[in-house]
């Protein structure tokens, strides 16, 4: 297992590729949701959803970077089988649900960057969200929407885009992360 620091460390992209590296937390079918403890460098046990949810791919954060809400960029894996906590994968963006959550009476932006995972032997079928059905996008929604107010959260889906926007706002989360620990750059 990585220290926290080492974590840090690692950069959000693949050395000379546009894929990204994801930290997977949470595995595809699990009811179980896990967070990585920076301090500690473990993973805990962050809740159990109840019976009949369970995370319909596994869920991840990209080192390096911040979002609005001080966290990693959270990422969506879309990938055939479940993965385990603490799995480094390469995924290509495909594309971001945007939206708002509002919890304790503040609003913030709590987008949802959605990757392929791809390997050199393993290219996803899937470049960009318009390869996806609708429904299958809304399902997505649904569990974002549903996992939120079991919180006491709103979330509020209010766009869906391509993979400029999910590179731009990764370019932002590398930038936040480089402002947060002091002026240092994630390459």
């Amino acid at each position: 297992m990585r220290t926290a620091q080492e974590l840090e460390q690692l950069s959000a992209r693949e050395p000379d590729s546009r894929l990204v590296r994801v930290v997977v937390d949470t595995p595809k079918g699990s009811r179980n949701k896990y967070k990585y403890d920076e301090t500690l460098g473990l993973y805990r046990l962050s809740k159990v959803l109840p019976l009949g949810s369970a995370f319909p791919y596994d869920f991840g954060f990209i080192p390096s970077t911040r979002a609005e809400d001080g966290d990693p960029l959270d990422v969506l894996l879309l990938g055939e089988e479940a993965l385990f906590p603490g799995c480094l994968v390469t995924v290509r963006l495909v594309g971001v649900i945007q939206a708002e959550q509002t919890e304790h009476g503040k609003t913030f932006r709590n987008d949802r960057l959605i990757g392929a995972v791809e390997t050199p032997v393993n290219q996803p079928a899937i470049q960009t969200l318009e390869d996806l059905r609708t429904e299958r996008l809304d399902e997505i929604e649904h569990f974002f929407i549903a996992y939120n107010h079991l919180e006491g959260r709103h979330f509020k889906p209010i766009g869906r885009h391509g993979p400029a926007m999910a590179e731009q706002l990764l370019a932002d989360g590398i930038r936040q992360f480089g402002n947060a620990k002091g002026g240092r750059n994630a390459k």
